[in-house]
């Protein structure tokens, strides 16, 4: 009754805050828990895969690389034999690398999905052929965007609950602010006791480490919110830029007045031609994307950065005369040349991984990550003992034998006689 009274004492505002913080938590958290732990092993991907996948690279030459068509070719036997080209056994792009890196070959078939197929650009042999959805790593980020279910049904799921996760972080704060700064209130709340039993240092990992990767958790879910809802990447955008929209995707359409039949094959090579002085540059990557239909135009992405991804550029270029085309969006100049809300949003992966940073930001955001995942785990178990001990209290008290007070005997006194 006393514990009770004490919380009924309390602002309406902190027991509403507290009710909020529990049964979100309880509703969102073994989303969450997926999302962080499928970030935490997502976070070192390259390194882990520069490890593993030595097919990735080759011994540097001094002879040219061979061009696009003919990896392309190469590809396209090796992955469908003899098979007609109907469209979908046709090699959609071709991507460069540093010297001594492997070319790589994409294509997508209904069957497989997108397939990459590592070539050496030297001399064209194949490497290895490796199918994304089969990959370790395209599984673990299949479970942090859409918990291993259909997109439209998984994405939406993992937004709604990385935006109850943001909630949750600023409720929490409210419940950890002290009371006042005395060593007592302040140890409790900036120190774990290792040494204290199970349920105190559960306790501690929760509150105490809650605490400490605020900040990072909050970084963390409001970059994951820009891909989860359009209306928070539109809000982002707009705010950093001063009230602008943001640039909305735009197709490119060739100029087919140029059409003339087995063109796109010739004017691929030309492409690389213009691109190479840029491409030999000893650095980054670069890719060409082929059209596939009469109208398409070819796409270039390029990047002079191994590490993040910031630094692409977009561009387009009409099949047929190989011009230019005008391109609006936040990767269409480099990033030098971008607005600040441009900068901003194509730095969103970026800051997301810690790879921004470098190796010490992965580093920081795999631990941010790992204490957001033990969060909903650590919450749990509090729930769960304070639900057990509220429980064993009621049992009791229904098992306890009703003691009957005994009562007082009212003694009669007879009223006087009158004659």
């Amino acid at each position: 009754m006393q514990k009770l009274g004490k919380k009924l004492q309390q602002p309406a505002w902190k027991r509403i805050n507290a009710w909020l913080h529990l049964w979100l938590g309880l509703t969102s958290g073994l989303v969450v828990f997926v999302v962080s732990i499928t970030g935490c092993i997502y976070a070192f991907e390259k390194e882990i895969r520069d490890w593993t996948q030595p097919y990735q690279y080759v011994e540097p030459q001094a002879g040219p690389f061979l061009p696009p068509t003919r990896l392309s070719s190469l590809a396209r036997a090796y992955a469908f034999g003899n098979l007609p080209d109907t469209g979908e056994y046709r090699i959609r792009s071709v991507q460069y690398g540093e010297p001594g890196m492997a070319a790589i070959a994409a294509y997508q078939t209904k069957k497989q999905g997108y397939t990459m197929v590592y070539l050496n650009p030297y001399n064209g042999a194949v490497l290895h052929e490796k199918i994304l959805k089969q990959d370790f790593f395209r599984i673990i980020l299949a479970g942090h965007f859409y918990l291993w279910l259909p997109p439209k049904i998984g994405q939406p799921v993992v937004a709604s609950a990385t935006l109850i996760f943001v909630v949750l972080l600023v409720s929490g704060l409210v419940m950890w602010w002290p009371k006042n700064l005395k060593r007592a209130n302040s140890d409790k709340s900036f120190k774990i006791k290792w040494k204290a039993r199970f349920k105190r240092l559960n306790y501690d990992l929760h509150n105490v480490l809650g605490f400490y990767v605020l900040l990072f958790g909050l970084v963390l879910g409001l970059t994951g919110l820009v891909w989860g809802f359009e209306w928070f990447n539109k809000s982002v955008y707009w705010a950093a830029s001063g009230g602008h929209s943001l640039p909305a995707k735009e197709k490119s359409v060739s100029d087919t007045a140029g059409f003339r039949q087995g063109i796109g094959t010739v004017q691929a090579d030309r492409l690389w031609l213009l691109l190479r002085p840029e491409s030999r540059n000893e650095q980054g990557r670069i890719q060409i994307q082929f059209p596939m239909k009469k109208m398409d135009v070819f796409t270039v992405i390029s990047n002079p950065d191994l590490v993040t991804y910031y630094r692409r550029e977009q561009r387009r270029y009409d099949r047929y005369s190989l011009a230019q085309m005008p391109l609006n969006g936040v990767f269409a100049k480099p990033f030098v040349e971008a607005s600040g809300a441009d900068k901003l949003n194509r730095m969103n992966y970026d800051i997301h991984v810690g790879a921004v940073l470098g190796l010490p930001g992965k580093i920081l955001a795999f631990f941010a990550s790992l204490i957001c995942g033990s969060l909903p785990v650590t919450g749990f178990f509090i729930w769960f003992w304070k639900k057990k001990k509220q429980r064993r209290k009621e049992r009791m008290l229904m098992q306890q034998p009703v003691v009957m007070k005994p009562q007082r005997r009212r003694v009669m006194i007879p009223e006087p006689e009158f004659v």
